[in-house]
């Protein structure tokens, strides 16, 4: 009797715990610190591991590309990188290259320039040029000689910013073209800058409501 008791509480306790919820989508890392794994090259400017970090150089006059092997949709996106010297940089999203080239036929930037007031954070591309920028108080949170932490947010058409804590933008886009693409760092052509990047995660949201993400 008492082991029937027993077994049927136990029933009744494992019938009351409700069903989780699903869990949130997990970070995933991008560079594992050693090599290349996971990135290709796109363009002929010098993209190296040094120390820990990805190393980029402007070693021609044309853009250069490092851009993830995998598309991504919608993601959460965090790294950390340093200007060695000045000149543009960037983050492109949802990015698309002409085959053989370093021509972006698709896509958008997140500004990077170690100069304030050049719109670190802000949205540029689709062929229309700035899209949107930060507001001209934030963006003196920009370190000029040191590392930075950069966020990315992009949900559907919804994107948002962060650079070392403090949001950026949040913006709707209205009419974003591209939805899907390559993640890709950028150097900007004139054998501009010297970047660094590293601890590069991200979350693939596209799976938090179930859906493929863009490579699937």
């Amino acid at each position: 009797m008492r082991a029937l008791v027993a077994t049927t509480v136990a029933l009744l306790s494992i019938s009351a715990v409700p069903a989780q919820e699903p869990l949130s989508p997990k970070w995933e890392s991008l560079f594992n610190g050693k090599d290349l794994t996971g990135w290709q090259k796109i363009g002929n400017e010098k993209w190296v591991v040094d120390a820990g970090a990805i190393y980029g150089e402007g070693i021609t006059e044309e853009y250069g590309y490092l851009a993830t092997e995998k598309a991504y949709r919608d993601f959460d996106l965090r790294l950390r990188f340093k200007c060695e010297a000045s000149g543009n940089s960037g983050v492109y999203i949802h990015t698309a290259f002409k085959p053989g080239t370093a021509t972006v036929v698709k896509g958008r930037q997140i500004e990077i320039d170690r100069a304030i007031g050049h719109h670190t954070g802000g949205i540029y591309g689709d062929g229309k040029g700035w899209i949107v920028w930060p507001a001209p108080e934030l963006e003196t949170v920009i370190r000029p000689n040191d590392w930075n932490d950069l966020r990315i947010k992009v949900d559907g058409n919804r994107y948002i910013t962060h650079l070392n804590g403090v949001k950026m933008i949040d913006f709707t886009y209205p009419s974003p073209g591209a939805t899907s693409g390559l993640i890709a760092l950028q150097l900007h052509s004139g054998g501009e800058g010297r970047m660094r990047f590293k601890d590069i995660f991200i979350r693939d949201l596209s799976r938090r409501r179930g859906e493929p993400s863009a490579t699937e």
